[in-house]
């Protein structure tokens, strides 16, 4: 559990935490047209990124397959929760398009 609220937490707080202090000291402007809700749905989607956190798993347990085998579990979990969560907070939050 901790392996995936570090994924999506952590990509979360990281991300868009960063974006804002960023924004908010002058260091750079958002583009027309994005806003603070877009930033928050890709950095949930950050969370997706599970290859180098398998990699280090794989260095970290080589020798206890159970754990691994659970840090493993831990990262596709929270990877599948930070992809569906980002998908769904940016198509419920983002403004529809009127044809």
């Amino acid at each position: 559990m901790g392996i995936a609220a570090g994924l999506v937490v952590g990509k979360l707080v990281g991300i868009a935490g960063f974006s804002w202090v960023a924004v908010k000291l002058g260091l750079t402007s958002l583009p027309q047209g994005l806003n603070f809700k877009h930033i928050v749905g890709v950095a949930l989607m950050g969370g997706i990124g599970f290859t180098m956190s398998i990699f280090i798993a794989e260095l970290g347990f080589a020798h206890q397959a159970q754990d691994l085998l659970i840090a493993k579990t831990g990262i596709l979990f929270g990877s599948i929760f930070a992809g569906v969560s980002g998908f769904l907070w940016l198509y419920l939050t983002s403004e529809k398009s009127r044809e």
